[in-house]
């Protein structure tokens, strides 16, 4: 009979990936892995069960049920007992509702980080392990690039971000399976990931297997290191961002205004972070590229524009002062000043 290594390469890069992503959290702290029970979390299941006792951490596991899809409760009930079987601890199943705003796959994601974040305040978890590998950041960034939507997509996800770590960023998905294979774990294969009615599939199981066969091999990882540049510049962006929005904001009533002479003499990468970190920071609100753009042309293309009406605020200029006001609120009902 042939016996399975004890060791092999693809169990090896796993339990290393997870070994670094765990070394600075102090001993004694709390992790959970979101398990699906597909190969990639999995794996990361087992690799967290290996590391974390030997790092003096106390691992858990999260599933959650969306109940999209019939047996879902089984296949969480499923997940849940490998989880017990690997010796994670505890082991929790978190079932939701999944609302429609913004496409079924977008209310997936709110509802599953929402049962994350509940399931780390119950159980005192300082961070909560993602099974995202480097397939999955390509086909972000890929999908980045089709939506064109600037750096803040190409930037793809962060290995650690918040809460979130992402020990396996930098694997491929077949170095999973084969952590499997290797494990003797049998993954639960969602149907849903070779539904080509959703986008990110036909991105996984056409666009870049086109890609990687037409422009060779490393495609994928060079899609990765895109999105770590991409990062970096934009991190490096928004830091100088928030800094010059400290110097430059003045609090208005019911509002917050920034001088138009300092924004123009601004570049326009750096001129829209400005006023993107602005409203986020004062009134909560994302503004989208259009809109950004919109409030921009009235500090570079001026023709005495009237009010910007955008969700949630109102955008004006008077004078040398471009003012953000909340809905409602008409910061033009003062008296100008004489220099204005």
């Amino acid at each position: 009979m042939t016996t399975r290594p004890r060791l092999t390469p693809a169990i090896a890069d796993v339990r290393r990936a997870v070994r670094s992503s765990l070394a600075d959290l102090p001993q004694n702290s709390r992790v959970l892995v979101a398990l699906s029970g597909g190969p990639d979390s999995l794996a990361l299941a087992a690799g967290a069960a290996f590391e974390a006792g030997r790092a003096g951490i106390r691992a858990g596991a999260v599933v959650v049920d969306h109940g999209l899809q019939e047996g879902s409760a089984d296949v969480a009930a499923h997940a849940a007992a490998q989880a017990l079987s690997l010796g994670l601890d505890p082991v929790l199943v978190k079932t939701v509702i999944v609302g429609t705003d913004g496409g079924p796959e977008a209310a997936a994601r709110a509802a599953r980080y929402a049962a994350l974040a509940e399931a780390a305040a119950e159980t005192g978890a300082a961070r909560i392990l993602l099974g995202h590998t480097l397939d999955d950041q390509a086909e972000t960034v890929l999908l980045g690039l089709a939506r064109g939507s600037g750096l803040g997509s190409l930037k793809g996800m962060a290995a650690a971000s918040g809460p979130y770590l992402r020990p396996l960023l930098g694997l491929r998905r077949d170095t999973t399976e084969r952590f499997c294979l290797d494990s003797g774990l049998t993954p639960w294969t969602d149907p849903q990931n070779s539904d080509d009615r959703f986008t990110r599939v036909r991105v996984r199981s056409t666009v870049l297997p086109l890609l990687e066969r037409e422009l060779g091999p490393g495609f994928a990882e060079a899609l990765a290191r895109t999105a770590a540049l991409a990062r970096e510049d934009t991190e490096a962006l928004d830091a100088f961002a928030e800094e010059q929005l400290e110097e430059l904001a003045e609090h208005a009533e019911a509002g917050i205004s920034l001088p138009v002479k300092a924004l123009a003499a601004n570049p326009p990468a750096l001129r829209q972070r400005i006023i993107r970190a602005t409203v986020q920071a004062e009134f909560g609100v994302s503004l989208s590229q259009t809109h950004t753009l919109e409030v921009s042309r009235l500090v570079t293309d001026w023709r005495g524009q009237d009010a910007l009406h955008l969700p949630g605020i109102k955008v004006i200029r008077q004078g040398s002062l471009l003012i953000f006001s909340l809905a409602g609120h008409d910061p033009a009902a003062r008296t100008p000043t004489p220099q204005e």
